[in-house]
């Protein structure tokens, strides 16, 4: 009985000493997860976030496109804030916002693509990079590690004339995973390492970037 009453007072202790500052990192995380600041002014990335994040986020910097990677979730349905409800489609609040909203698949190839070939996805991702009026632009996929990671990397190779090894140390330092970042991965070789660029190096900036937590 007094064993069972030590091991309820230490869970009770350990609970309060460490339950809310776990849930104020949790909710801070999710309302703006993994936001980084690619380029000032023009490229932006983040998973998944909420309502209220993505308000703030598209207020904030002004965002006029906003780039939904997730085939399995080609019009997420956002929760108002950690652990609330779902409350609007992104597409949606995209419309209220006045923001253009685009889907993109990056995850899914056609039948029979192999390795040597680029995936259907990077010209659309080009065009949409191409066009002045969608800047400054969101990318985003569920987490903001992988999807959303291959396509920066297209944008730091094309528009700041980044090496191959440049964009992948980028991926890693990001959260992509240092085993992942290699020519294990499938995608790694079609959308990075098979990728060359125009010759169209974006005169205006060589930038480096930027991160936020």
């Amino acid at each position: 009985m007094q064993t069972g009453y030590r091991w309820f007072l230490g869970t009770f202790v350990v609970a309060v000493v460490f339950g809310p500052p776990v849930a104020l990192y949790r909710a801070q995380y999710i309302h703006t997860k993994r936001f980084r600041e690619v380029e000032p002014g023009r490229f932006y990335r983040s998973g998944q976030m909420t309502e209220a994040g993505f308000r703030e986020i598209i207020t904030r910097f002004g965002i006029k496109t906003v780039v939904n990677l997730q085939h399995e979730e080609p019009d997420p349905l956002l929760i108002d804030h950690w652990l609330g409800q779902p409350t609007i489609r992104e597409s949606e609040l995209c419309q209220h916002l006045g923001v253009r909203y685009v889907l993109l698949t990056p995850d899914i190839l056609p039948p029979g693509n192999t390795v040597d070939r680029e995936p259907p996805v990077v010209w659309e991702w080009l065009q949409i990079l191409d066009d002045e009026a969608n800047y400054p632009l969101l990318v985003h996929c569920k987490a903001g590690l992988h999807r959303t990671g291959r396509l920066t990397a297209i944008y730091r190779m094309e528009y700041h004339g980044w090496s191959v090894a440049e964009a992948i140390r980028e991926l890693r330092d990001n959260g992509y995973g240092f085993s992942a970042a290699t020519d294990r991965d499938d995608f790694i070789i079609q959308f990075i390492q098979n990728y060359k660029p125009r010759g169209r190096v974006h005169s205006r900036t060589h930038a480096t970037g930027g991160s936020q937590p």
